[in-house]
């Protein structure tokens, strides 16, 4: 083999490796793009629920009072009782 040959198959080898370092590189850059985009979506998730908890939060709050006036209700209807108990006896 002459030189020249050798030359010329060095040649091609390398590009045929800049071809496939191309075609890594350009799945690298997707391969990114696509954790660009996921990142985006967890924010956005992340908020969501930032928002639902907080949303949570106030509703348990307000069955908490519910059920403090249900207590109190329910302490007033049994005075209520006693007192037409004790006038109808």
């Amino acid at each position: 083999m002459t030189a020249l040959q050798k030359l010329q198959e060095k040649i091609e080898q390398w590009k045929k490796d800049h071809e496939a370092l191309k075609s890594q590189n350009a799945d690298l850059k997707s391969q990114l793009a696509d954790v660009g985009e996921a990142q985006k979506d967890k924010e956005s998730l992340l908020i969501e629920v930032e928002a639902k908890r907080t949303q949570c939060q106030t509703l348990e709050a307000t069955v908490v009072t519910l059920r403090q006036e249900l207590e109190e209700k329910d302490v007033e209807i049994e005075k209520i009782i006693l007192q037409v108990e004790s006038l109808l006896a």
